[in-house]
């Protein structure tokens, strides 16, 4: 059972091993398997992250002094003692911001490192070889590698402490920089099979193992930011040193029995006793997706029970419509059970890719198609939202509303920008994106499941043997997918089709929120032409039959426009409606509404929708140099019309009721034409208006 979840692990980090092919009951398809196709909704995204977001990313780490901090701890390993360390110019804290400023490198790599397993790239490798020898020149002699202490020990980074681990439970992130280098030097070995990288990991790797645990002479300390117990888990998997993951497990164990203990760094209680997501959103997501990794390779009951906890407290009382979760900007934290405001929410793009890996994991433990449908939610959702579809600028946060402002920004603007000093969401979405087609398909035994529907082709082992299938569709725009069998070596096999939530009248698993009309969506498949009825199993239809070359699956979703309500506990959206067609959120932005305040429009109890398709949208803070490379300026979408009311207080201080047609986007499409006004919830009565 064991090496059957290895084997699991082994494919979600896009590795083969010799043992793959024992058949872990759910399997993610490693997206080396998968082939997005070009100048499609994910293909023209993964091209945005292969040629402008990845080559920005390596630019930031020349220009923001990411690089230099290695070759500084490097010069100090050769010159230890020399005369600079006493200058200001070598006060870390000066020129560092952050004490995980490393991680940019890192995670750049990792991107990148995915990219060279679809698109082989000589130049690319070599130039990902020369920073190695940059960050392998600044590792101490016992594998320590942290450039905020290293580059002047005496004068470290003001988050890192006198002496090693001292402050990791608070601020340091030595754990946390860990975690993001294994990351990196696994997809790099990956895409390589040089072990340059992953020699250099596994070195600091070893390093933790000894000094960091609970034996005499042990820092006895857990991750202030989580992120190494996953990655730990995944180098066990890519070696097979058992010690690995006895350290993740050491790192999940301790949490509540440190120094550290509380609400924020979801250390108040033993992970196995927490019940609900509290605290800073990124390291929670993390730290659940870990302790998915970690139960599943030891069969730990008491962990997967906590997780499927957690994860019905987040679905059922802290999940965004849009999938994002982090309701507040203080500690990026979720909040109390239904605190989730739209205008503050914070929704950190990070946090959002925390909940796509953590959804997954609980496909893989559990094979239910639930988990798939809140993962579509946030991918199309709370994390594209993250990046312009030209691949240049980025949100930190992730609000469902806006005046034009940010208040907890520095600049007071909420508009997507070409970098931060905290990168950690840039650099997150560089290694994330090119990894999504290892979500779109997953296998147990003679199964096949078709999770995510994107235009691909996929080669899949089913059963030891090769299946390849050739998927079109025009998916999110419309419900139509076709998906034909290339070659068949496995012959008989059930093909599982995920029939979607939002297809069944369900717009996520828990009363959180729920459609408002009378529409009720259908869905036909069929097989040649002869349609498929049969019952669902875990939110999947079930075609069995022997497969040969050149049968066509044929899949319809009826694609309506749907209203939404929220769980009138959700005191924010009382009185309010927010429309869905498909995956997709819409909302209302100034841009597309001229003179109209979208937090003064009225929509009817029953509205009817138009659907607007091929809609044009003028990406106007677009970097020039950047949407020449593939796409003009313009990009389309399908928007919505509907009749609303404009009602506002006019000139002379009365109440004025206006009948206007109002424009509705995808919520990811929004501010691509400058900050201003935009609502996902609408009132739907007047106690749901804004002021």
């Amino acid at each position: 059972m064991k090496q059957t979840i290895i084997a699991t692990l082994l494919l979600m980090a896009g590795f083969v091993p010799g043992f793959a092919q024992s058949g872990y009951p759910y399997t993610q398809v490693p997206f080396t398997s998968v082939k997005i196709a070009p100048n499609t909704f994910w293909g023209d995204r993964i091209q945005a992250a292969r040629e402008v977001t990845i080559p920005l990313a390596f630019s930031k780490c020349e220009s923001e002094h990411r690089y230099k901090n290695f070759e500084m701890a490097a010069y100090t390993l050769q010159h230890p003692g020399h005369e600079g360390l006493n200058t200001k110019e070598w006060d870390v804290s000066k020129f560092m911001g952050f004490s995980f400023d490393d991680t940019d490198v890192y995670k750049t790599i990792e991107g990148a490192s995915y990219v060279l397993q679809t698109y082989p790239d000589e130049k690319l490798k070599a130039y990902i070889d020369s920073v190695l020898d940059v960050v392998g020149a600044a590792q101490e002699p016992d594998g320590y590698l942290y450039t905020a202490r290293t580059i002047n020990p005496k004068h470290p980074h003001q988050w890192s402490g006198d002496k090693r681990w001292v402050t990791e439970d608070f601020l340091s992130h030595e754990l946390y920089n860990l975690g993001h280098m294994v990351d990196a030097a696994c997809a790099h070995y990956q895409a390589t099979g040089s072990t340059k990288f992953l020699n250099i990991a596994k070195r600091y790797a070893d390093c933790v193992v000894k000094e960091v645990g609970s034996k005499e002479g042990q820092a006895c300390i857990v991750p202030g930011h989580q992120i190494a117990e996953m990655a730990l888990a995944r180098l066990y998997v890519i070696t097979g040193e058992k010690k690995y993951l006895d350290e993740a497990k050491f790192l999940l164990d301790f949490r509540g029995k440190t120094g550290r203990r509380d609400l924020y760094s979801q250390s108040d209680k033993p992970v196995v006793e927490q019940t609900e997501a509290w605290g800073h959103a990124v390291r929670a997501g993390y730290m659940y997706a870990g302790m998915a990794d970690v139960a599943a390779l030891l069969g730990d009951s008491s962990y997967i029970k906590a997780i499927d906890t957690i994860y019905e407290n987040i679905v059922g009382r802290k999940y965004y419509l849009t999938g994002g979760v982090g309701a507040r900007h203080q500690g990026e934290a979720f909040g109390a059970d239904y605190e989730l405001p739209n205008l503050t929410a914070y929704n950190e793009t990070c946090a959002a890719i925390s909940m796509v890996y953590l959804f997954e994991r609980m496909f893989l433990l559990h094979g239910d198609a639930k988990f798939i449908d809140c993962l579509e939610r946030t991918l199309y959702n709370g994390v594209i939202s993250g990046m312009s579809v030209d691949g240049g600028k980025f949100f930190y946060p992730n609000p469902l509303s806006s005046d034009g402002h940010y208040r907890f920004n520095a600049d007071n603007t909420m508009t997507r920008q070409p970098w931060f000093g905290c990168a950690c969401c840039p650099s997150n979405l560089c290694r994330f994106i090119p990894s999504m087609p290892g979500y779109v398909y997953g296998v147990r035994d003679n199964n096949l499941y078709v999770n995510l529907f994107a235009a691909n082709t996929a080669t899949i082992q089913v059963n030891g043997k090769d299946v390849t299938l050739e998927e079109t569709t025009n998916y999110p725009w419309d419900g139509d997918i076709s998906i034909k069998v290339l070659k068949n070596k496995a012959k008989a096999f059930n093909m599982l089709i995920r029939i979607p939530g939002w297809v069944q009248n369900e717009v996520v698993p828990s009363d959180l929120y729920s459609f408002s009309d009378d529409i009720f969506s259908t869905y036909e498949v069929s097989v040649n032409g002869q349609r498929v009825d049969g019952e669902q199993e875990n939110g999947y239809l079930v075609i069995n039959r022997n497969w040969k070359k050149g049968d066509v699956v044929s899949i319809h979703f009826d694609m309506p426009v749907r209203t939404v309500v929220a769980n009138p506990r959700v005191a924010d959206d009382r009185g309010r409606v927010a429309v869905e067609r498909g995956p997709l959120v819409y909302c209302a932005e100034w841009a597309d509404n001229e003179g109209v305040n979208p937090h003064h429009l009225l929509l009817p109890r029953l509205p009817k929708f138009d659907v607007l398709p091929a809609y044009s949208i003028e990406n106007k803070e677009a970097d020039p140099s950047s949407i020449s490379n593939f796409q003009s300026s313009i990009f389309h979408v399908t928007a919505i019309s509907a009749q609303a009311q404009d009602v506002h207080i006019d000139h002379d201080g009365r109440i004025a009721v206006k009948d206007v047609s109002v424009k509705l986007i995808p919520y990811y499409a929004w501010n691509h034409r400058g900050a201003g006004k935009m609502d996902v919830w609408l009132a739907r009565s007047l106690s749901g208006l804004e002021d």
